[in-house]
């Protein structure tokens, strides 16, 4: 129970909640930046590098609705406690093993602490703050955090790198969570779902499996290639297992997702947005951070200082988005939000090897803020299209469409960086045909890889291979960013047109209010 003396103070309560969920959004990136150093004191290869970082993903993925069902049935703040000593403890065993292997284990179970505690904090901030035009502004804060959370990641890891052992991003979470846990007790109030309906049991293995294997087939897709045996295979599986979900989520008297709520504009017209917001959002950190070391030669730390400016205009504008709502409408906001996004990575594939930081800066301010106006509007609109009794699964679609978005987007930019690689970018020039057939052809599946050859060539070769490479990694990065552009662009023109301004019941802007009289 929370402490008396503490009750009815929703900003601290609202702080908790945000350290809660920026503690898990800074791990989804602060391990990116590790990966050369885990190569080197666990042995770990390329394979066991990518599942370092996607077993995380994959696992929240997964649960992400289970979790959000099971904090709708029981009570929101003990689930968000627990997901917070869960994410603790494994975060402590991630930092102590001594194999690539047992990492990617410790990692995914940091997956399932994290796939509890994410939609346990909206649905706490749906119930805390119950007017609409407060709720929006405590979204727009809990938007922010996430946002910042994902671009803090390397910056942080970064420092920590640079100063202590590698384990050292992991045991970071500990205090974290310790402040988050002792917060949660003495100033958040604890809420459920008044009718408790029966747990879901068929409903929650098939929307783990369903949303498991899609994310595991995006993920593997660029490995195996797109059109592979594996790959449709993985999505025909997906498909049919989610299409399953519904069938069963329709018939069932006591469903965990009511899927109905999809043919409401703003809840789908939002999650549409959150969607093409993050999976651009994480294509650009992905290809930046990748310029930031292979063309400028930054080091881990300076990579992540020079990603602040996302992070800043991110949190701005995340809250700034609410308040433009209430005088233009949710359409306004969202769709200018993605217009700008667009912008920003028209722009940024113009980088080259002498583009100076400041104006890599400016692309980052604008797709930063097309981020912040976006992601925070649309989150509202997705969690006011829903009773406050539902809202763990209400974040937890918009949160497993985020955890999608994101990894999409990776894979897209990934599988366009490597068509640059492969078709005859890394393969004909005249630098690279005295190289050996297996060096040219590990080139060609992977521009790190390519960059690791450089470092051991002889000075004289070694120029004129690099020239070459950075030519392919700089044409795929104008290609990911304007393929990505094109996503968000045309992301804003069906916002535009299907996303309503305001919710139905909505004649007239709500007063504002402060976040304490809530």
């Amino acid at each position: 129970m929370t402490l008396p003396a503490f009750r009815n103070h929703p900003v601290p309560a609202l702080a908790v909640i945000c350290l809660g969920v920026f503690v898990i959004s800074v791990d989804a990136t602060i391990v990116n930046v590790a990966l050369p150093t885990l190569s080197r004191d666990l042995s770990a290869d390329t394979a066991q590098l990518q599942w370092i970082v996607d077993a995380y993903t994959l696992v929240m993925s997964g649960l992400l609705l289970s979790a959000g069902s099971l904090s709708d049935r029981y009570r929101r703040r003990g689930w968000l406690n627990a997901g917070l000593v869960l994410f603790a403890i494994t975060s402590g065993v991630a930092a102590q093993v001594n194999s690539a292997d047992a990492l990617i284990a410790a990692r995914a179970a940091m997956g399932v602490g994290a796939a509890v505690i994410f939609p346990t904090t909206l649905g706490l901030i749906t119930n805390i703050f119950t007017d609409p035009v407060t709720r929006a502004k405590a979204i727009g804060v809990w938007a922010a955090m996430v946002g910042v959370g994902v671009a803090v990641g390397p910056i942080s890891g970064g420092w920590l790198l640079e100063h202590f052992r590698w384990g050292s991003i992991f045991m970071v979470n500990i205090p974290i969570a310790v402040i988050a846990i002792a917060g949660g007790i003495l100033f958040v109030p604890t809420s459920r779902d008044p009718a408790a309906p029966r747990v879901d049991v068929p409903g929650l293995p098939l929307s783990a499996v369903g949303i498991t294997v899609l994310v595991y087939a995006v993920i593997e897709a660029p490995t195996w290639g797109w059109t592979s045996t594996r790959t449709v295979a993985g999505f025909s599986l997906a498909t049919m297992v989610l299409v399953g979900f519904a069938l069963w989520e329709r018939r069932s008297s006591h469903p965990m997702v009511d899927v109905s709520v999809f043919a409401d504009r703003r809840f789908s017209g939002g999650s549409l947005a959150v969607t093409a917001g993050f999976l651009t959002l994480f294509g650009f950190i992905f290809v930046i951070t990748q310029y930031f070391q292979f063309i400028k030669e930054y080091r881990a730390f300076e990579t992540g200082v020079r990603l602040l400016p996302a992070a800043l205009s991110i949190a701005l504008a995340s809250i700034l988005g609410p308040r433009l709502v209430e005088r233009v409408g949710t359409t306004a906001v969202v769709a200018a939000g993605l217009g700008v996004f667009a912008v920003g990575l028209a722009w940024a594939s113009t980088a080259d090897a002498a583009t100076p930081y400041r104006e890599i800066a400016m692309q980052m301010l604008l797709l930063g803020g097309g981020l912040g106006l976006t992601t925070a509007p649309a989150t509202e609109a997705i969690m006011g299209s829903l009773s406050a009794d539902k809202a763990g699964v209400g974040s937890a679609v918009n949160d497993t469409t985020r955890e999608l978005g994101g990894t999409l987007g990776v894979a897209i930019v990934a599988i366009v960086g490597s068509v640059f690689a492969s078709s005859g970018q890394l393969g004909a020039r005249a630098a690279l045909t005295t190289l050996p057939a297996d060096v040219r052809a590990a080139m060609q599946h992977s521009i790190a890889a390519a960059y690791n050859v450089i470092g051991r060539l002889p000075a004289d070769h070694a120029a004129a291979v690099r020239g070459t490479v950075d030519r392919a990694f700089l044409d795929g990065l104008q290609a990911g960013s304007l393929v990505c552009a094109g996503i968000a662009l045309a992301a804003a023109v069906v916002v535009a047109a299907f996303l309503p301004a305001r919710a139905p019941h909505t004649t007239a802007p709500t007063p504002a209010v402060a976040l304490t009289q809530a």
